[in-house]
């Protein structure tokens, strides 16, 4: 028998097949995760074998037949590792210490077509599960995809076959641009993308040293570079760091939350971040005395841990950097707090991910914050003369925080927003909150997929406008990321819409990564034919993927 379940464009495969002689019961399911290449294990095959109930004797794994492709030819994969399990739950890296290994494959030995892999691994009674995974090469091309499933097994001499699928499943090879405790920071967070006017990939985001905890805390904004396209990235730079400021330590001078904007015209690059200062208490009264061995905390979202005013003792405040040199290196912070907040507003704070140059020059920053009330709300803020001077515009929406903009084909301006009323609402209403300017966020009116269109799980979401040119005509699609559910930050997935986001056709949903992560993200152009994102996923801290226009529009 043969089962097929589809989710948007991507094919998980469960084929079952039943060898009545031993009555052995087969299942294969692929999970579509970012292949990482600096990782030394990927699983992305499970395959479930029950043993029959009342057999005596023992079973032994001895060989297992692969059908392999690695569709651009070259030879991205190092080795192929297949372990086993009682456990059911995916099979990650740390997971592989205790499981047993079945046999490592050195996949220089491996041409497309079938491998077979011998070995020796006795099952437990009940059912065990094999665990088909990957190491790459540090050469490998995060354009390419391998194509992979399980074809038989030999078992006590007696093979098994479980039939091959009509279309294999396609592994993207993914760049993992941050792990865990890479240059000794604990956890790196909350990721923005841009391509320089060279070509340059820059990826922002917090560089959080002692714990994965937001602010406040020792948390820095920093950057990596790539100048190939993403499949290689130079070391960290730490791009915002306030140090000891104020006779605190670093531990009250967290700066987080990066959004980068790059100005087309110029090609100067812009960075925002939300520093706090010290530690307002519940009751929004500044606490002290603070040194390095005080544990108490509290963040800008939380309770009164932002307040009205503009003294980085009352309220966060808001810093930009700037590079001319397409990122190699970056000014001292400009506060630019008192220029735009209203001084009753508790926070005015950038939205993480990338804002954008407008077709008239017009350099805007998605940005949020908290009204006099302490209630959040989401709006934009924007510069005409290059970054010199900035606004900010009157809300676009209350209850929402967290929000992406793009120019639309007609110059207005469009907020996708994460809404908190999504939260434990998982059947109709749910979706984020889109509004629409014409005026720089003078007046917003609300869009009419607002809430209809996108589900989310209340998590940050990433919409972006990739230009291209076709048989020498100019065109565009508005591209959204972020967790395709409304449980959990779960299956990342790229939403294409060729009407301005009025529709989202589903056959054109790409997943990235079905399994849990943090769930934020970021989308830039590689170049004309490329999209590069961005997100915390299920196999690194932060990955980079690239995937072909082609795919998307065709």
């Amino acid at each position: 028998m043969k089962y097929l379940v589809r989710i948007g464009t991507v094919f998980i495969f469960l084929i079952a097949n039943r060898c009545l002689a031993q009555g052995f019961e087969l299942q294969q399911k692929h999970y579509t995760v970012p292949v990482v290449k600096e990782s030394p294990y990927t699983a992305l095959i499970r395959v479930a074998i029950t043993i029959p109930a009342g057999k005596d004797s023992a079973f032994f794994l001895q060989q297992l037949s692969l059908s392999l492709q690695q569709v651009t030819g070259k030879q991205a994969i190092n080795t192929i590792k297949i372990y086993s399990t009682t456990d059911s739950n995916y099979l990650n890296q740390e997971k592989t210490m205790r499981a047993s290994q079945f046999a490592v494959y050195n996949a220089a030995r491996a041409t497309t077509g079938i491998v077979k892999i011998n070995g020796n691994l006795r099952f437990a009674p009940g059912t065990n599960y094999i665990w088909v995974g990957l190491s790459l090469k540090q050469s490998a091309d995060i354009a390419d995809k391998i194509r992979l499933c399980v074809t038989g097994i030999v078992v006590n001499s007696n093979p098994v076959s479980l039939p091959t699928p009509s279309q294999l499943a396609n592994f993207r090879i993914a760049s993992a641009v941050r792990q865990s405790m890479q240059d000794n920071v604990h956890t790196s967070r909350i990721p923005g993308i841009a391509t320089a006017t060279n070509g340059d990939l820059l990826a922002i985001y917090d560089a959080r040293y002692d714990s994965k905890r937001d602010l406040q805390g020792d948390i820095d904004i920093a950057l990596n570079r790539s100048t190939d396209k993403g499949n290689t990235w130079l070391p960290i730079q730490r791009i915002i760091d306030m140090g000891r400021w104020g006779g605190l330590p670093e531990k009250f001078n967290g700066v987080s939350d990066p959004c980068i904007l790059v100005d087309e015209r110029s090609g100067v690059i812009f960075v925002a971040g939300l520093w706090m200062h010290g530690l307002l208490d519940g009751n929004g009264q500044w606490m002290q005395p603070l040194s390095d061995t005080s544990t108490v905390w509290n963040h800008q979202w939380r309770n009164k841990g932002s307040q009205p005013g503009f003294d980085p003792k009352q309220t966060a405040q808001f810093l930009i950097v700037k590079s001319t040199d397409n990122g190699k290196t970056w000014s001292k912070p400009v506060n630019i707090t008192k220029m735009c907040k209203k001084e009753e507003w508790w926070l005015w704070a950038p939205a993480p991910g990338r804002g954008f140059t407008m077709s008239d020059g017009t350099l805007v920053l998605p940005t949020q914050g908290r009204d006099k009330n302490g209630a959040p709300f989401s709006n934009i803020t924007y510069s005409k003369d290059g970054g010199v001077t900035w606004v900010t515009s009157n809300p676009a929406s209350t209850g929402t925080s967290e929000c992406a903009a793009a120019q639309l084909s007609d110059g207005s301006v469009m907020l996708n927003m994460r809404t908190n009323a999504n939260k434990g609402l998982t059947g109709e209403g749910n979706g984020r909150a889109i509004a629409v300017t014409s005026n720089l966020g003078k007046t917003w009116a609300e869009h009419n997929t607002s809430r209809k269109a996108l589900p989310e799980p209340v998590c940050m979401g990433s919409l972006y406008k990739h230009t291209y040119f076709k048989d020498g005509r100019k065109k565009s699609v508005l591209l959204f990321l972020n967790p395709n559910s409304t449980t959990g930050r779960n299956h990342i997935t790229l939403k294409a819409s060729f009407d301005n986001g009025n529709t989202w056709p589903s056959q054109k949903y790409i997943l990235l990564d079905e399994l849990s992560g943090f769930g934020y993200s970021c989308i830039t152009s590689v170049d004309n034919d490329t999209i590069g994102v961005l997100y915390e996923s299920s196999q690194a801290q932060l990955v980079f993927q690239q995937i072909s226009l082609k795919e998307i529009t065709e």
